[in-house]
C-alpha cells in the first residue's frame, strides 16, 4: 500500500522549473530541494541568512561533487563517494531533486547543471534545476527561511553509474581521429583559439576539430536564466546531428551546453567530458589546436 502511494504521488517535473512551479510543489513529500550556493567561507552564511523553506545546503565547491586527480580539476567522484554524498543529503531513489544555485551568473547555473549531470550519471533521473536559482525566488517575493541547513542524512544512495553519459580520453581520441562525435567547446572564444588559457589547463588551445559555442550565449542577457526553448533551439540548431561531446576546462561550464542539448532540447547521444582540457593537456603527446577554426567554428 505504501509503495503504491509513493508512486501515485511522485513528483513529475520538467528538467527546468520555474519559481511558480516550485511554489506549487514545495510541500510535496517526495521533493528534495538542494541549495548548492558556494562562495568560499561565506556559503553557509548566505544559506543561513536566507533560503527556500526546507532546502538542504550542499556547497558545490567543497562537498565533493567534483574531484582533482592526475592534473584534471573536475572529475566525477568514485561511486562510493557519490553514494555517501547523496545519502548525507537525504536523497533517496523516491525523491525528485530540485537544484538551486545562487542564480546570479551563468557560471552559477553551470554548477547546477553539473550537479544535475552527476545525479543522472549516478542513476538518479528525477532531477530539475530552478531557473534563475535563489535570486529568482527572492525577486519573486517568495517565503524565505533562515537558519542552518537541515540534516536529513540517510543511507548511502544505491549508485549505478551510467557510463554512456560520460566521455573519456579514449572517446575524445576516437572523435578526433574518426569523427565519431562532434566536439563542442563551451569556453570563451579567446580560450578556444588559444589566446588565453585557464590555469587548470597545461596548454592553451582546443580539441582539434571542435566547434565553439560559449555557454554564456544560452542565457538571457544580464540574467542567470536560460533563454526560452525556441531561442535555444535556434542557437544550438546548427550543431551536427548525432553524438555531441560537451567540454570546457574542468567540465563545469560545459555542463550548461550538455543540459541545454540533452535536457531542454531532448537530443540523444549528448555526453560530458568531465576531464576536459585540464585532463587532455596533461599529456604533451595529445594534439591541441589554436587559432581560428576553419569556417569560423562558431555555432
Amino acid at each position: 500500500m505504501h509503495a503504491n502511494f509513493v508512486r501515485m504521488t511522485a513528483v513529475i517535473a520538467p528538467p527546468l522549473i520555474t519559481v511558480s512551479w516550485l511554489t506549487g510543489h514545495l510541500s510535496d513529500a517526495t521533493l528534495r530541494v538542494i541549495d548548492i550556493r558556494s562562495s568560499g567561507n561565506s556559503s553557509e552564511n548566505a544559506f543561513d541568512t536566507g533560503h527556500i523553506p526546507g532546502a538542504v545546503h550542499s556547497d558545490y565547491a567543497a562537498d565533493g561533487w567534483r574531484i582533482a586527480q592526475g592534473g584534471a580539476g573536475g572529475l566525477l567522484p568514485d561511486p562510493a563517494a557519490l553514494a555517501h554524498l547523496l545519502g548525507r543529503l537525504g536523497i533517496t531513489p523516491e525523491n525528485h531533486v530540485v537544484i538551486v544555485s545562487a542564480g546570479l551568473t551563468p557560471a552559477d547555473f553551470s554548477g547546477a547543471a553539473r550537479v544535475c549531470w552527476t545525479l543522472k550519471i549516478a542513476g538518479h533521473d528525477r532531477v530539475s534545476i530552478l531557473d534563475g536559482g535563489f535570486e529568482a525566488w527572492r525577486l519573486a517575493g517568495q517565503p524565505i527561511e533562515t537558519g542552518p541547513s537541515a540534516s536529513p542524512a540517510g543511507a548511502p544512495y544505491p549508485v549505478r553509474i551510467k557510463e554512456v553519459m560520460r566521455a573519456t580520453v579514449g572517446d575524445i581520441d576516437e572523435a578526433i581521429t574518426h569523427a565519431t562525435a562532434a566536439l563542442l567547446d563551451g569556453r570563451s572564444r579567446a580560450q578556444y583559439e588559444g589566446h588565453e588559457k585557464s590555469p587548470q589547463a597545461a596548454r592553451a588551445g582546443r580539441l582539434p576539430g571542435a566547434v565553439h559555442l560559449d555557454h554564456s550565449q544560452a542565457f538571457a542577457p544580464g540574467t542567470g536564466r536560460l533563454r526560452p526553448a525556441a531561442e535555444l533551439e535556434q542557437l544550438f540548431g546548427s550543431l551536427p546531428s548525432g553524438p555531441v561531446v560537451s567540454y570546457c576546462n574542468t567540465g563545469h561550464l560545459a555542463s550548461t551546453n550538455w543540459f541545454v542539448l540533452s535536457e531542454v532540447l531532448g537530443r540523444t547521444g549528448i555526453t560530458l567530458y568531465d576531464g576536459s582540457m585540464s585532463e587532455w593537456t596533461q599529456d604533451p603527446g595529445r594534439p591541441v589546436a589554436t587559432g581560428a577554426a576553419e569556417g569560423g567554428g562558431d555555432h
